[in-house]
């Protein structure tokens, strides 16, 4: 396997966005509440969509029982337009369970982060190196694609699996702090240079090792796949559901996007957000959970 860590913290150290999560003042102050609040607003999320959304959530939630005493509905509205909306369920029910089993503090054990709800492999690395400087694989779909390419040859990556975490391993360095390092700069740079369609492999500052771009760049894997189109989908009728229910504290069932032109998605989108627990009915009402 090439040498990759050398060059990505270079590239890194001269390159890397001044974002709010990765500053000394901003996780002296939140912790991993920090940290853990900005990756579950991250996941499938642009950046700068992410930033007020966070400085405003954690200004009234500084802390996870802040959070967990409130009610879920509150996290709810709060989400606002960050999209996938079932994450804010999901950061609720792990601030009470951070509350209740962990004195109110985010745990810095890997095992720990992933019997929280909502919390799957990435996010439990990445807390435990970005908040508490463990040394630990943190891959996400940037850091997969960059190790597709620069280790593999491979235009786009396959289907996740362990394999990620064991190939991120055997490019950290041994030290703990160059890993942390070596963990950013490789979605850094997936984000930035090693994008999915267009690679800037001229800046890239893995271009003279990267098995892909000695291979001569070939289209040799199945591309991304496209997400499927927002505008009159039932993502797009859940939406709507959702910002009637966010300024009001209930909305009659039968007034709830009355004017939809799909009656039938209208349905299925409010049934879709009562089995998410986005939503409940009771007494012919619609309203955010209690």
């Amino acid at each position: 396997m090439p040498e990759l860590a050398p060059p990505l913290i270079r590239w890194y150290r001269q390159n890397a966005r001044d974002l709010p999560w990765r500053r000394a003042e901003f996780r002296a102050r939140y912790g991993g509440w920090g940290v853990l609040v900005s990756e579950f607003m991250l996941q499938q999320t642009p950046v700068n969509r992410v930033i007020p959304h966070l400085d405003a959530w954690l200004t009234r939630w500084p802390t996870p029982t802040a959070l967990a005493d409130d009610a879920p509905a509150e996290a709810v509205r709060a989400w606002s337009t960050l999209g996938y909306p079932r994450r804010a369920l999901w950061l609720h029910q792990a601030a009470v369970e951070i509350r209740d089993r962990h004195d109110g503090v985010v745990p810095r054990d890997v095992g720990a982060l992933l019997a929280l709800t909502g919390i799957g492999d990435y996010t439990a690395r990445a807390v435990a190196v970005f908040a508490y400087g463990d040394r630990h694989p943190v891959v996400d779909t940037n850091t997969r694609r960059v190790l597709a390419r620069a280790v593999l040859g491979q235009a786009h990556p396959g289907a996740p699996g362990r394999r990620d975490l064991d190939r991120m391993s055997g490019i950290l360095p041994a030290s703990v702090p160059d890993a942390a390092v070596v963990n950013a700069a490789a979605m850094e740079l997936g984000a930035l240079v090693c994008t999915a369609r267009t690679p800037d492999c001229d800046v890239c500052p893995l271009a003279h090792m990267c098995a892909w771009r000695l291979a001569g760049s070939p289209d040799n894997a199945d591309a991304p796949r496209r997400q499927a189109r927002y505008e009159g989908s039932d993502r797009q009728a859940r939406g709507a559901v959702l910002r009637e229910l966010r300024a009001a504290a209930s909305v009659p069932l039968d007034e709830v996007i009355a004017d939809w032109p799909d009656p039938a998605q209208r349905d299925r989108a409010i049934d879709s957000l009562i089995a998410d627990g986005l939503a409940e009915a009771d007494d012919g009402m619609l309203r955010l959970p209690a």
